[in-house]
């Protein structure tokens, strides 16, 4: 019992986080006020004038958004692989404890993480001002991946050293 709260309660938890984070309108979230507030944005906007994007339909530009809203997405989107490298971390270190063969458990975390990422974009559909991206599921993804990676990468170094 001691081993499932040690491996599992950290992956429940921070999937606890996640969910009340995409529970709360973006109006909560908004930092444009606390980014205008703390930062000169006028360099923002001369390093950035020329970056132009499509995400979601959308353009991401410092003439479409204003400098605030151009960084907050750029956070945004960091936030997004963040919280997923962690989760995907998590994950790992959970599996890596009740499956022995290290590819299976790769696999299974990366589709958990992936299967978490959907689900919490389809509940952020329901939430007031927010909406569910697909780009998004791919950056979890991606943060995901990378944090599987990396605790494998930990794991076999751990190993090694037993050995």
């Amino acid at each position: 019992m001691k081993k499932i709260l040690l491996y599992w309660l950290p992956v429940f938890l921070w999937m606890g986080i996640i969910f009340y984070a995409s529970s709360q309108p973006y109006e909560k979230q908004d930092l444009r006020p606390t980014l205008s507030a703390n930062l000169d944005l006028t360099i923002i906007e001369t390093i950035f004038s020329s970056v132009e994007l499509n995400y979601a339909g959308d353009e991401i530009s410092i003439q479409a958004l204003g400098a605030a809203h151009f960084l907050e997405f750029f956070i945004r989107k960091a936030a997004h692989f963040i919280t997923y490298f962690v989760l995907g971390f998590l994950m790992y270190r959970a599996l890596k404890h009740d499956l022995l063969n290290n590819r299976l458990t790769w696999l299974i975390a990366w589709f958990m993480t992936v299967l978490y990422a959907i689900s919490d974009e389809i509940h952020q559909g329901f939430t007031p001002n927010r909406s569910p991206h697909l780009e998004d599921v791919m950056i979890d993804a991606t943060g995901g991946l990378i944090g599987i990676l990396l605790a494998s990468i930990i794991y076999k170094k751990i190993r090694t050293k037993r050995i």
